[in-house]
Order: C-alpha cells, then sequence, then structure tokens
C-alpha cells in the first residue's frame, strides 16, 4: 500500500444521516476487488459500521476508514456519521482529508447535516464533489435533490451526469463530459452512444456543463464566449482545475446499492480530487510559538497530528494520524508537542474497517495509525525533534444537553468516572465533569441519542450499568437587608466549659461580590487568636445556608464586638459562635433564593426566529438581541438554566434539527417569590427522605 504521494487521495465521504454514505463506501471498496461482496446496512454486515452499536441502530456512530487501490492509486476513504447525535466526529475527521465527496439523497435532497458537512469542508478549504444517490428508489427525482444543493450549497454545483431511466427503470449514466452513455448490470458497464430520446437533452445540458466550467479559465471562457471551439482534453483540465480550486462543485449521479455510476466516481477522484501535495497548507505553531503555513511535503523531518482516537478491544487504543510531511518506517521514536512527551511506537498500522494492517513506511499525505501510545490523544501532534510544529485544532461541536450519571449497582460508584474517561479518549464531544456543589458527575453530549450510545457503550465494554437523571441545578442564596446580631455560645459541662460570644453586622455584597470578613473588634473584646475561628465557623455555616441548604454568597460580615471567658473559651467556642451568628444574621437579613442564569446564542434559519424568541420567553429568557450570519440568524437571549435543561431536543422539534445552540453560565439573579417557593418546598422535602 505504500505509494507515492501523488497517488494518494484522502477522501471524506460526508453527508446527512440516511443519504447513503456507508453503502458508497462498500460499493468503492467492493469494485476495487477488496472484498467479494458488498454488505448491507439494513443487514449489519458492512465493512465500515462494525461496531456493535452501529449494527444495532443501523446508523453510523464513528468514523471508519480503509485503504485501497484504484487504478494504480490509493483511495483512503473516510467515511464520517450523519447523525446530529454523532456529527461531531465528522467535523473532527474532516481536516486529515484532502477532499469530500457529498452524498445526497435523491428523495429528500440536501438536508442540514448535508450542509454543516460543506460548511465544514469550506472551513478546512477543502474541494467538493456531490454524488445524487438513491437514483433506484420510488420517490427519487435527481432534478429536484440537484435543485437544492445549488440552493443550498456552496461553491456552485455543476451537474456532470444524467441519468438513464428513473426509479426502478434506472439503469444507466450518461457521463456530459465524455459525452458517453454507460448501461449497468451486475455493476459493471457497458459503454455506447447516449441514448437517441435523450440526445437532445443532454446536449443542451453539456452546452451549460461546458460554460460553467469554462468559467474557471479565462481564456477559455473568452473562447467559448466568441463561438471558439474547446478541445475535450481543455475541458477536463479546466474541470481539474476548477475543482481543485474550490471554483465548483461538480455532481454526479448514481446508486451505491445497485453499484451504478460508482465506478464513475472512483475514476473523478482520481482525476479531479487533490492529491496530498496540491492541498491547501495546514496552520501550525512553530517552536517560536509563530504561526505559520505548512504544506506536505517529504522534503522535511516528520510532523503531523492525531485526528482520531479508537479504543480497539484487542490493540488497546489506536492513534489516527495525518502525515504532514516527512516520512515514518515501521517503528522509530515521536515527540508529542503538546504533552511535551517522548512517544515510541513498534509498529505502523493503516486502517481496513475494524482490521488493522502492518506496513513497513508511508509518506507524506497518508493516513496511518498508532498502537497503544501512552500520552497521545485526539488532537496532539506528533513530530521529529527537530521540527516541532502545533498544529491547529478542530474543535469539536459542543455539548447541548446534560444528565447526572449514578450507578444502580452498590459498588460501581468508582467505575463510573473512570469508564467514562475511556470513551471522552475516542468521542471528543463527550464532555464528563465534577459539580462540586450538587456532588454529581455529569456527562454532556451533542443530543440525547449522543448520550444514551454512550451509557450502553459503557455497558458493553466495562459492564457498568448506571442511571440517568437531570442534573440538579446548582442554586445559591443571598440576603438583601443588613441586620447586626449576636452569636453566643456557652455551656457548662463540669470541669472548664465552652465560652464564646460574637457581635456581627452582615450585609449584601452586589452579584459576584462572593463573601468578605473584616476584623472591626477595637480593645481586645475578642482576642486576636480567635477571630479566624469566628470567621471558620461563618464560611463553614455559609455553605449549607439558611432557607434550602445552597450555599450563601454576596455577603459581607463586619466582627464589632463580642467577649470571652480566661477559662472557658477556645476555638471551638468561637467557632461555634459564628456558625450561631450566620444562622441568627441570615434568617432575618431577607434570604432569597439565586439560580444560574445561561448566556444562550440560537442559531437558525431566518424562518424560525419568531417561534425561536417565543419560546425563549416562555422560558423566563430575555431576548437580548440578534445578528445575522450568512441566511442564519443569531438570537441572543438571558435563560434560566433550570428551564434550558432540556432545550436541545426542543429546538430540534422547532427547526426539523436545523438550529443549533451554545451557552456559558452568564450570571446568577434572583428566583422569583412563588418558584422560590417550590423548590424550596421540594429540596426541603428530599431532605428529610434522606
Amino acid at each position: 500500500m505504500n505509494l507515492e504521494s501523488e497517488k494518494v487521495r484522502n477522501v471524506a465521504l460526508v453527508a446527512h444521516g440516511g443519504a447513503g454514505k456507508t453503502s458508497l463506501a462498500e460499493a468503492l471498496i467492493y469494485n476495487s476487488g477488496e472484498t467479494n461482496r458488498m454488505g448491507r446496512v439494513e443487514d449489519g454486515n458492512t465493512i465500515m459500521d462494525y461496531d456493535e452499536e452501529e449494527r444495532k441502530r443501523g446508523t453510523s456512530i464513528n468514523s471508519s476508514f480503509y485503504q485501497y487501490k484504484w487504478k494504480k492509486n490509493l483511495i483512503s476513504l473516510i467515511d464520517t456519521p450523519g447523525d446530529q447525535n454523532f456529527f461531531s466526529d465528522a467535523k473532527t475527521c474532516l481536516p486529515a482529508a484532502d477532499g469530500a465527496v457529498v452524498v445526497i439523497e435523491s428523495a429528500s435532497g440536501v438536508e442540514v447535516r448535508t450542509e454543516q458537512a460543506v460548511q465544514f469542508a469550506g472551513d478546512n478549504e477543502l474541494p467538493c464533489v456531490g454524488f445524487i444517490n438513491k437514483l433506484d428508489q420510488e420517490r427519487s427525482d435527481y432534478r429536484k435533490a440537484f435543485q437544492s444543493a445549488v440552493d443550498q450549497l456552496s461553491p456552485k454545483p455543476i451537474l456532470l451526469h444524467l441519468p438513464i431511466g428513473e426509479k426502478s427503470e434506472f439503469k444507466g449514466i450518461v457521463d456530459l463530459i465524455a459525452n458517453k452513455a454507460y448501461i449497468y448490470k451486475d455493476g459493471k458497464a457497458t459503454v455506447s452512444d447516449i441514448p437517441a430520446d435523450m440526445a437532445d437533452d443532454a446536449e443542451a445540458e453539456r452546452a451549460e456543463l461546458i460554460e460553467n466550467i469554462a468559467e474557471a479559465d479565462d481564456e477559455l471562457l473568452e473562447r467559448y464566449l466568441e463561438g471558439g471551439e474547446i478541445s475535450d482534453s481543455e475541458l477536463i483540465g479546466a474541470l481539474q482545475t476548477g475543482t481543485k480550486n474550490r471554483q465548483f462543485m461538480p455532481v454526479l449521479l448514481g446508486s451505491a446499492t445497485q453499484n451504478i455510476g460508482v465506478d464513475l466516481l472512483s475514476d473523478f477522484i482520481i482525476n479531479c480530487m487533490p492529491t496530498p501535495l496540491e492541498r491547501k497548507p495546514f496552520k501550525a505553531k512553530d517552536s517560536s510559538g509563530n504561526m505559520i503555513e505548512v504544506k506536505v511535503d517529504g522534503n522535511t523531518p516528520l510532523a503531523g497530528f492525531v485526528f482520531k482516537t479508537i479504543v480497539d478491544p484487542y490493540a488497546g487504543r489506536l492513534s489516527v494520524f495525518k502525515i504532514v510531511s516527512g516520512t515514518l518506517t515501521k517503528d522509530g521514536n515521536l515527540y508529542n508537542v503538546n504533552k511535551g512527551a517522548k512517544e515510541r511506537y513498534t509498529q505502523l498500522l493503516i486502517l481496513q474497517g475494524k482490521e488493522q494492517k502492518t506496513i513497513d513506511q508511508a509518506g507524506p499525505g497518508t493516513i496511518v495509525a498508532f498502537a497503544k501510545l501512552k500520552e497521545t490523544f485526539t488532537g496532539d501532534s506528533l513530530c521529529a525533534d527537530n521540527n516541532k510544529l502545533e498544529f491547529e485544532r478542530t474543535k469539536p461541536i459542543n455539548p447541548v444537553i446534560s444528565f447526572a450519571v449514578e450507578a444502580t449497582k452498590q459498588g460501581d460508584e468508582d467505575k463510573i468516572f473512570s469508564s467514562l474517561t475511556r470513551l471522552q479518549e475516542e468521542d471528543s464531544a463527550l464532555v464528563l465533569s465534577r459539580n462540586a456543589e450538587t456532588k454529581e458527575i455529569l456527562v454532556s453530549g451533542v443530543g440525547m441519542i449522543h448520550i444514551e450510545a454512550t451509557i450502553e457503550k459503557v455497558k458493553r465494554k466495562f459492564n457498568v450499568e448506571m442511571a440517568l437523571k437531570p442534573p440538579k441545578v446548582p442554586y445559591r442564596e443571598t440576603i438583601k437587608k443588613k441586620v447586626r446580631v449576636q452569636g453566643r455560645h456557652k455551656k457548662q459541662s463540669g470541669g472548664h466549659g465552652q465560652f464564646g460570644d460574637c457581635w456581627i453586622q452582615m450585609e449584601p455584597l452586589p452579584r459576584g461580590g462572593g463573601f468578605e470578613f473584616v476584623d472591626a473588634i477595637v480593645g481586645g473584646s475578642v482576642p486576636k487568636n480567635y477571630i479566624p475561628a469566628i470567621e471558620k465557623g461563618i464560611v463553614e455555616t455559609a455553605v449549607r445556608g439558611c432557607l434550602a441548604g445552597f450555599p450563601c454568597v454576596d455577603f459581607k460580615v463586619t466582627l464589632d464586638d463580642g467577649s470571652y471567658h480566661a477559662v472557658d473559651s477556645s476555638e471551638m467556642a468561637f467557632k461555634i459562635a459564628g456558625a450561631l451568628a450566620f444562622k441568627k444574621a441570615a434568617e432575618t437579613a431577607g434570604p432569597v433564593l439565586l439560580e444560574p442564569v445561561m448566556k444562550v446564542s440560537v442559531i437558525a434559519p431566518d424562518e424560525f426566529t419568531g417561534d425561536i424568541m417565543g419560546d425563549l420567553n416562555s422560558r423566563r429568557g430575555r431576548v437580548l438581541g440578534m445578528d445575522s450570519e450568512g441566511k442564519y440568524q443569531i438570537i441572543n437571549a438571558n435563560v434560566p438554566m433550570s428551564e434550558i435543561l432540556m432545550y436541545a431536543s426542543d429546538l430540534n422539534s422547532m427547526t426539523g434539527a436545523r438550529g443549533t445552540f451554545t451557552m456559558e453560565l452568564s450570571h446568577y439573579d434572583e428566583v422569583p417569590g412563588d418558584i422560590a417557593s417550590k423548590i424550596v418546598e421540594k429540596t426541603k422535602a428530599e431532605q428529610e427522605a434522606k
């Protein structure tokens, strides 16, 4: 499998879930002779969807990889997930590709995840080719599907094919570049002249195609507009140039499951998609911290990045690596720039579905894998000691939903965090945290199904069962009035007694002010060595609040008087006195409940803005303003956390899965009285039940 970089094509298959990416990968690999059968997603026997969870759900959950030869070239496929819950993997794997095949379902056309995938490809400056799939199905309509691409995708889609037959009668392709017909039987094409009944339509479409392609070359366009002839070689040259420079997106037709048009797609990938050497440069920081552009090059020392981690039950952790510069041999040493650690690898691997094959050497632009690297994870840069480059990380899609997890079996509590941490190694969109205030383990993901699949995977891989529940809202308490109270602790129990006495003023601070303690004792009414004990008593008691057991914040305590006993006073007695003073003060200073308020940014097409704003208002939200981003609107609002915990599924329903959002903590604000009363009542009932 070792070929020069000029013979390599790294291609990602991207699309909305259900468009047929995995079936297309099966056909591409089958045609290469690597396999003797085409698997079916419905039967759970495809090469690329090999994970048990993928077969169970009938959808790709992880990106999978396969390298195969086509006409003496090496094609490295990356089959990415299209389901919203696992779509972050498509985003983080795209930088390793040099081009993208955008699969469009012929009945439904361009759907939201397809649109997003093309945007991600644009962010990485990757050329795209479209493949309108499933033309053999009853609801197929290639014209409608192509028009949806024209309306929604960029760069401009141009049609290279026409179908021969429709739906169940679909049997072949008219290639408008070659001006030939390809009639298929059992996946094999017979080349012939264009059918007579399609000649006029093909001629008109070809004329439009030539004009579109000529736009990639000013000289060619001028000659075309003046009525001059354009040779086939000039046309193909302009097609190659325009595709690689993202001046347009060629669109091909076919059916993956019937293996129609798939061979033409393979030819197009070889003829018109860029080699690694033609790819746009990568961005990286050099050893001085300067941002530079790094081209794929075999004449400089090794440098590259890990873009995917796979936890394999037999091989251990596999690090999937894009070689940007230099050459790798079958074993050697690497330097992890991010961790400042040296790594040793003893095998150089390529991935073919769930299988790994050892190779002796790999050059620039190639995708390879290492097993059992100790310090390296997704996003890390691996380089030679004399070429320390830190490549830009691709940020995963932000999590939008969180759940608290707890063990369902006694004794599994300690296993939960470690098991989820292992899964986090291969799923960068999974976020794991502990909430110190609520004492919960929180798992956050891109959607409900993402979380459920994670929990099922933990059960299957690590035999740990856990239950999901909505996370507790980390409420807080504060006060609204200034008061002055006495905290007095006196106890006589034979021998030395206990005595501590203090007077404090307690007053509110501005929101976010935290806690402030002021020693205003004069005349030694409280000895200096007891004052820290008073403060400690206040701080420890404030953690439990006075309304419903939530931490009390944003208040100032001034210690201004007190008394002591020469024999019976102690640090413990004054600590208890401080605690008593806080309780008395908090109860009389107008205690109120505070709730976390999130800053929410919702991104959605313009037609949904009215519904979204109305929904945010119904959640006690306050819309702060709107911004535009192309055809999308960004709605910024402040919304109480308690009202938006399950917002992801509601936004999906509202926008047909075309809306996304991010949120972060903005501030704490007072809970309205009627809602606060219910929260306090519920919390006290839960505490009593324990």
